[in-house]
């Protein structure tokens, strides 16, 4: 079937093969990649398509070759959390420009609200003008990641799912390494009384950071000080931080750099100094970690790369180059400022 292509301006196929001296069979053939042309006819071809800005239909060609060369991306938390944290604009801007140099692009879902959370769940697991999706969240549940598995949608997390199905793509840090280093570190100071702010209870990052600082804390043999979940929120580490106050915490270990900035504002309105009163850690190293006063120490975790391995990842499970599941873990580093 040749009408696959239609042009997004006034010229069809038509016009590009009579303007390359070539059949439409033959246009139709090198815009759709097929082996099946010479060298010189396809780059003939090509230089005509160059030249008029032709745009083949993608929705239309997809019916032929069953491929947009369209990936989504879904990250299933409110807008206006999404771009309040820097972790995710970070995120997205790694996923598009790798697509983007691998010849795909993207299409981006996000929720308005707590409530319409299901309803963008359905639509993703029904939609078909992608070719693959990119869950850049763990949060959402696994009957979800079982409809995705269930009706053949090709997919990678970022993040570890809370059941570590081994038929599940994913692509993640050590995140248990990364609490055990930085709480390690705060015992190598000679902290007393060690707290932790854990993040959203139900990620699995968030348990297995806490899981890093425990394992660290019960080495030295010292009392965990756990408090309420920051949520990864810079208003929930403020909250979380102000528990702490009366516990007589002398260092605290937050699971994000930006419960970490909140849970320092809480630490000065009480008139507190960092670290003589009292050293505080986070974990992501986001570029405000380094403008934070003083200087947060954390643990750094490659975000850029999370999301060009998750690209990368899901564009190999596409084109048919990955045989089994895909799971990546990547290496975090303790970076040491002075807040620490």
């Amino acid at each position: 079937m040749d009408d696959e292509v239609v042009s997004s301006k006034h010229h069809n196929l038509e016009d590009i093969a009579r303007l390359s001296g070539v059949s439409r069979s033959t246009v139709s053939r090198v815009i759709n990649q097929h082996p099946n042309v010479s060298e010189k006819t396809r780059q003939r071809v090509l230089q005509v398509i160059d030249q008029v800005d032709f745009h083949p239909n993608l929705a239309a060609r997809a019916l032929v070759t069953q491929k947009l060369n369209v990936i989504g991306i879904l990250i299933p938390h409110i807008v206006s959390k999404v771009f309040s944290d820097p972790f995710f604009p970070l995120l997205l801007q790694s996923i598009t420009n790798t697509a983007n140099q691998m010849g795909y692009s993207v299409t981006l879902w996000l929720t308005s609200t707590e409530g319409d959370s299901d309803d963008i769940l359905g639509q993703v697991v029904n939609h078909r003008l992608m070719d693959g999706l990119i869950v850049a969240s763990t949060v959402v549940d696994e009957s979800f990641i079982q409809k995705l598995d269930e009706r053949g949608k090709p997919f990678v997390i970022i993040g570890s799912p809370n059941r570590l199905d081994p038929h599940v793509n994913y692509v993640d840090v050590e995140n248990e390494i990364g609490g055990y280093l930085l709480t390690q570190h705060m015992i190598k100071q000679q902290r007393q009384r060690i707290a932790h702010i854990p993040g959203l209870e139900k990620l699995r990052s968030s348990r297995d950071r806490q899981a890093g600082y425990l394992r660290a804390i019960h080495e030295a043999g010292m009392d965990a000080i756990i408090a309420p979940p920051g949520n990864f929120s810079e208003e929930g580490g403020y909250r979380s931080m102000q528990v702490l106050l009366d516990q007589q915490v002398d260092a605290v270990f937050c699971a994000s750099d930006i419960m970490a900035i909140g849970a320092m504002q809480a630490i000065r309105a009480a008139g507190l100094c960092m670290p003589n009163d009292i050293a505080i850690g986070g974990f992501d190293d986001i570029h405000q970690a380094a403008l934070t006063n003083p200087p947060l120490t954390t643990v750094h975790q490659p975000i850029l790369r999370l999301g060009e391995v998750a690209t990368e990842g899901i564009i190999s499970i596409l084109d048919g180059r990955v045989e089994t599941s895909f799971h990546q873990i990547l290496p975090v580093e303790l970076i040491i400022r002075q807040s620490a």
